[in-house]
């Protein structure tokens, strides 16, 4: 009954998520008018969505289907939406966190991953083995994290225990595991955008909610992300209410922080680049990204200079010859002498060893890496609600280190 009710799921989601994505990219060529009318024939899709996704999450509430606990600390990242609401830069503010006092594992599903079944990274993994975020991670924290894939989050947990880590691991987090219900975390924390709150947004087809924003009753903790820089206390305040938790759920506030270029392929020929240079020196930038959004990194860089031109992929692109080719020329064609590439971790991740890209252009590209960063100063609050939950269900094994 579980293969056969995950098995369902998955093929409902990637068929509404389909239609989706048609939709959005019809929105952009049609009249106001059309997109309205075909919203409204979309309804029934959406409603009978609904139904599966609800049936779903009522065998679990009533328990013909069960959520496995394990005897570790496990912290689950995820939304309800889809993409772009920050779960890698969360997951990785929590290894940072927890990684200097214990072993710690990051188990993510490899998105679009060449390869099947458990995977415990190791020095020979790439985007293709691993997928683009896991890659990034174990880029960042190869020293001090062990990250794993696995569609099957319990078999993926099961196979970390049973690893030479296993008995070393004092905590595990689970990436976008917010709807993978078969796993019971000890923290499960959803985040939502700022500028998209999952309470504003309407389920797919139509929306972009993966389940309904009432399910947002599962969360320990709810992290409004990406918020600006330009929000008033009010603003806030409004959200807040917006949201209606419950007494037993935590809400924070975290924005990103941009940190300084880096070279993608670093060499002798690679200058320092800063963006007070940029600015003080008028460099004009060429900008591509695959993600969600690029708007927000868009922003950003017009602080430094007016001279931008960007393109723009889907999610998780993976860069075929024709696209590096594309970017080449796009930057060859810049007259102004003073110019670079900038991209994303996440792209950055899917460039390192991919033997099309141009030579004539890697000494000018760099990746331009974002942090999280928690407002009204609770970072403190949220750093002692983890720490204390992993500190209080700590087991037998070996969990800070020496």
């Amino acid at each position: 009954m579980n293969y056969i009710c995950c098995l369902c799921t998955k093929k409902a989601y990637k068929n509404v998520f389909t239609l989706h994505f048609l939709i959005t990219k019809f929105a952009l060529d049609c009249s106001f008018s059309k997109f309205i009318l075909m919203k409204l024939l979309l309804f029934p899709i959406m409603l009978l969505y609904s139904m599966g996704v609800g049936i779903r999450n009522w065998l679990f509430d009533v328990g013909l289907l069960s959520s496995k606990k394990y005897d570790l600390p496990i912290i689950s990242v995820g939304n309800i939406t889809v993409g772009g609401t920050g779960k890698t830069p969360h997951t990785e503010y929590l290894l940072k966190l927890l990684s200097p006092i214990m072993k710690v594992a990051m188990l993510s599903r490899g998105y679009k991953r060449t390869t099947r079944g458990f995977i415990l990274a190791d020095e020979s993994s790439d985007c293709d083995s691993i997928g683009d975020e896991p890659f990034q991670i174990l880029q960042k924290y190869k020293e001090n994290v062990v990250v794993a894939v696995d569609g099957n989050r319990c078999r993926g947990i099961e196979n970390l225990l049973a690893s030479d880590y296993g008995p070393e691991l004092g905590a595990i987090v689970l990436d976008d595991a917010f709807q993978h219900r078969f796993v019971q975390p000890g923290i499960s924390i959803l985040l939502t955008d700022y500028n998209r709150l999952i309470t504003s947004d309407r389920l797919l087809p139509i929306g972009n909610l993966r389940e309904p924003a009432s399910n947002r009753k599962r969360a320990n903790i709810v992290i409004v992300t990406k918020c600006p820089e330009t929000a008033q206390p009010i603003d806030y305040r409004l959200v807040t209410k917006t949201l209606s938790l419950y007494p037993y759920q935590n809400l924070y506030f975290s924005k990103y922080v941009y940190k300084e270029l880096i070279p993608v392929f670093a060499s002798d020929k690679t200058k320092r680049i800063t963006k007070e240079l940029i600015l003080k020196e008028k460099y004009e930038l060429l900008v591509f990204t695959g993600i969600v959004s690029q708007q927000h990194l868009i922003d950003y860089l017009h602080q430094y200079t007016s001279h931008l031109q960007a393109i723009e992929y889907p999610d998780h692109h993976f860069y075929t010859e024709d696209d590096l080719i594309a970017i080449e020329n796009k930057f060859k064609s810049i007259e102004r002498a003073k110019k670079i590439i900038i991209t994303t971790e996440k792209d950055a991740a899917r460039l390192v060893g991919n033997r099309l890209f141009p030579e004539s252009v890697k000494e000018f590209i760099y990746m331009l890496p974002i942090e999280v960063t928690f407002l009204f100063d609770q970072e403190k609050l949220f750093n002692e609600q983890i720490l204390g939950y992993v500190s209080k269900n700590k087991t037998n094994r070996s969990l800070f280190r020496k």
